[in-house]
């Protein structure tokens, strides 16, 4: 008969299969639908005859996609619903990937980016959803960052992939790998994740009961992520390229971006050990206060050796701050974590449709991406002081 520690084995064994498929499904959707267009910007710029105000609108209609995607999930609480569009932004994500090789026309390109936005609304909502739903249930809570680390790695990822094969093979080229890349990944995504349990009970026979905060609480909360997504929003589009105007830092833009995408890597584990010991709306103040010096100090203090601190501060904050958002979400929500984690995503996705493309037209007009920097920041101490507001509120 089986022994009580083969159960354990098998269990463990499926634990780390269901954060495999989240930690993959993130790299594909988020990490290569969404961030590989940061450091492919300035090959496509180059290649491409992608204009500046061009790449924000690009970036724009993405956030757009995102937007629509986050709507939808928010109203979506059938849990199978929820599994078929998560598993459909799996193949949205690869169609839309190859698709950007296989054509120059800006049209095309807002249209691919605009689905590319969708999958990467199911990937960090929905798939984070069934992810977070399958470890409360079997009462896993202390694991609830650990998916998030395939954001990080997709950004580390795709940043070391282009900067590797630039020189080397087209901007087609490289879209073209990038798809192969995630095709590789889709598997585990698909078929490590199990269809969800909708018994509405953990595996203990308890009821899993929501704790959700009050209305003015979620206002200021949504506002505070709104500021956070007009800063995330701006930097993590335009810093290749921002970095790469600087005299005497040409080469290093795409560096930068491995950085941000190095030091995110594991910063869902880190700010959740911070979280346990300081609460989660102290860790909250503590990683947007950080994440706005690493905006400042490149702007401040524009040296090679800043400019990848700031990078690196950046990257360990900005992970940070959405794997606590949208952990605190399934703390509040165990039942129906998408629902808060898609009203989150809504405020920080309508920043994120007009920051890129008012940045990319002020730096067009100036001639910079500096000051786009600089007004990012001003949103970004607005909403340091909402979340202050907020441990009031509590």
């Amino acid at each position: 008969m089986p022994t009580t520690d083969h159960f354990t084995f098998l269990h463990q064994a499926q634990r780390l299969k269901i954060l495999c498929a989240g930690i993959a499904s993130l790299i594909l959707m988020v990490g290569i639908a969404r961030f590989a267009y940061t450091p492919m910007l300035p090959l496509m710029q180059h290649q491409a005859g992608l204009g500046i105000a061009q790449g924000g609108w690009l970036a724009a209609f993405n956030y757009v996609g995102y937007f629509c995607g986050a709507l939808i999930a928010a109203n979506i609480v059938d849990l199978v619903k929820k599994d078929r569009l998560y598993r459909l932004g799996l193949v949205v994500a690869l169609i839309t990937t190859v698709g950007l090789g296989l054509t120059q026309n800006f049209w095309a390109w807002s249209v691919l980016r605009f689905f590319a936005g969708l999958s990467s609304a199911a990937g960090l909502l929905l798939g984070s959803g069934l992810v977070m739903h399958w470890l409360l249930r079997h009462q896993l809570r202390s694991e609830l960052g650990i998916h998030f680390i395939g954001m990080g790695a997709g950004i580390f990822l795709t940043a070391l992939f282009v900067y590797l094969a630039a020189g080397q093979i087209s901007w087609q080229q490289h879209w073209f790998w990038l798809t192969a890349i995630g095709l590789l990944l889709a598997f585990p995504a698909w078929f490590w994740l199990p269809s969800p349990n909708t018994s509405g009970y953990n595996v203990s026979g308890d009821k899993m009961i929501d704790h959700p905060p009050s209305a003015q609480f979620i206002q200021t909360f949504m506002l505070a992520y709104f500021c956070a997504g007009v800063s995330y929003a701006v930097v993590i589009t335009f810093i290749v390229a921002h970095v790469n105007q600087i005299a005497g830092q040409q080469d290093y833009g795409a560096i930068t971006f491995m950085i941000i995408g190095l030091a995110a890597a594991p910063a869902c584990i880190i700010w959740d050990l911070i979280a346990r010991q300081l609460g989660n709306l102290n860790a909250l103040l503590l990683a947007f206060i950080l994440q706005l010096a690493g905006m400042l100090i490149p702007i401040l203090s524009p040296g090679l050796i800043w400019t990848f601190i700031g990078a690196a501060l950046f990257g360990g904050t900005f992970i940070g701050l959405v794997s606590l958002v949208l952990t605190m979400a399934g703390r509040y929500f165990p039942n129906r974590p998408a629902k808060m984690m898609g009203k989150m995503t809504l405020s920080y996705g309508v920043a994120q449709i007009a920051a890129p493309a008012a940045a990319g037209v002020l730096a067009q007009w100036s001639g910079s991406y500096t000051l786009s920097i600089i007004i990012a920041c001003g949103t970004m101490f607005v909403g340091c002081c909402l979340i202050y507001r907020l441990r009031k509120l509590e």
